[in-house]
């Protein structure tokens, strides 16, 4: 997994790309990348399956924050990035979250 980041000149914006290699993720169908910015909603950011079996997103992302986030494999398995930039428990108090910070 991995997490890059880059930020523009010319708007309060961070291209962040969001990956999962295949090898950590060997069985994966589907990927969805879930956080504060899409309400956690599991429709909202579907990762693109490359051809190498990875899968990847690039989001845009207002500078000066921190968004919450998890992926969500096959629809079924939670998963965290283990390039987020801190952790922080969920709400429920049963996992973490990643944490980007742009």
């Amino acid at each position: 997994m991995s997490i890059k980041k880059q930020y523009l000149k010319s708007k309060p914006v961070c291209k962040v790309t969001f990956r999962i290699d295949r090898e950590q993720a060997p069985e994966a169908k589907t990927v969805c990348l879930l956080g504060e910015f899409n309400h956690w909603n599991p429709k909202k950011n579907p990762m693109k399956k490359l051809k190498d079996g990875s899968f990847k997103l690039v989001l845009d992302l207002e500078t000066g924050h921190q968004y919450q986030f998890r992926y969500l494999v096959n629809s079924s398995i939670w998963e965290n990035d283990n390039a987020a930039d801190k952790y922080v428990l969920n709400p429920f108090g049963d996992a973490e979250n990643g944490v980007v910070i742009v």
